[in-house]
């Protein structure tokens, strides 16, 4: 028969019955006393998880910080006294999900979002001068250059357009059939739009992808990028203005190319301040640099793949579906406007005049 020593274990080390049972009476005794406050806890934790804090009252907040409280100091006892294992899990339990609903964030994804696009994505742009006019920048120079060459030498658009890109759109094509191509209405099928719009989506979007992945690299890969695509639109509106369609394809690209043409150029930006902050890191190392303007390159992302969305459905639907250039001209720069008042004016500090506070 094994002698049993003061701390109430055997020679072996196990623990005697006399323990074991002093152990469940001890952890149903402290059970018994904190229990209707853990429930009481626990109540509340799950109402906040499922409806958020806001739909708890003044008294119920007040009675979920206090009973956090409590829990955590439950806990701490319950481990120094070596209570059962199944208690010290609950209240573990408890208290991680308690302090998530008092200390977290409490935010739905619908506020999330609706903060990034009204002072997140508006603040970044308006940070980001530099990079957005070496954006724009790349694409004007593109399209000056794309221009200039095609009317010295149009063959130099064979270099620029890829094929399948530039269809039968040709240097050689007559007059009367490009100007089919801008008001035919091929397209009005829902079918071969929507076909359409889903494929200008999917390579305008690799394009995005590669202008701002690219910009790590000292920005250069970036820039060049958005002048290549530069150098498309030039030679495209060389060769339609050369048949005296100068008008008519000015209006068929902005009704769409507002929109995306600023997207690339955002997208570049994008790319631009992740290339800065490895090439002029400041005071910062290059790691803690890029780390900090990824957030706002990664916004300026975001926001080049909103205007894509919108752009693909313009292009997509609405260029095809309305031939007046008129029209063309008004959906196009009007959607350039609206960007515009959204980037410089959303999330803007409102001014308190001096003495309106108390």
């Amino acid at each position: 028969m094994s002698d049993i020593g003061i701390d109430g274990r055997t020679e072996t080390g196990a623990p005697a019955n006399g323990a074991i049972q002093t152990d469940m009476l001890r952890s149903a005794r402290f059970r018994m006393e904190r229990e209707a406050h853990w429930r009481q806890l626990d109540e509340l934790v799950t109402r906040a998880e499922k409806g958020g804090a806001a739909t708890l009252g003044y008294d119920e907040v007040r009675n979920l910080a206090g009973g956090y409280r409590q829990a955590m100091n439950s806990l701490s006892v319950a481990r120094d006294i070596s209570l059962d294992r199944a208690l010290i899990a609950y209240l573990e339990s408890l208290c991680a999900r308690a302090y998530l609903v008092v200390y977290a964030p409490q935010e739905s994804l619908g506020g999330l979002i609706s903060r990034l696009l009204v002072h997140g994505i508006p603040q970044a742009v308006r940070r980001s001068a530099l990079p957005l006019f070496i954006g724009f920048l790349a694409l004007i120079l593109g399209a000056a250059a794309g221009y200039k060459l095609f009317t010295h030498d149009p063959s130099w658009f064979y270099t620029f357009v890829p094929p399948e890109m530039a269809d039968q759109r040709t240097p050689g094509a007559s007059a009367d059939y490009l100007r089919s191509t801008i008001y035919g209405n091929e397209g009005h099928e829902s079918d071969k739009l929507a076909a359409f719009s889903a494929f200008l989506f999917s390579h305008n979007t690799s394009i995005i992808v590669l202008t701002f992945a690219l910009g790590v690299f000292v920005s250069v890969p970036s820039f060049i990028l958005t002048f290549y695509n530069g150098l498309i639109l030039g030679a495209f509106f060389a060769m339609f203005s050369g048949k005296g369609l100068g008008y008519d394809v000015f209006a068929w690209l902005s009704i769409h190319g507002v929109t995306e043409l600023a997207a690339i150029a955002i997208a570049c930006a994008g790319g631009a301040r992740l290339g800065l902050a490895v090439l002029l890191p400041g005071a910062r190392t290059r790691r803690e640099a890029l780390r900090h303007q990824a957030h706002d390159a990664v916004k300026l992302a975001i926001l080049a793949a909103l205007m894509l969305v919108v752009a693909a459905f313009i292009e997509g639907f609405l260029r095809q579906l309305i031939q007046d250039p008129v029209w063309r001209l008004t959906i196009g720069w009007g959607m350039g406007v609206f960007w515009a008042s959204w980037l410089l004016l959303g999330g803007r500090e409102s001014k308190v005049l001096p003495g309106a506070r108390r």
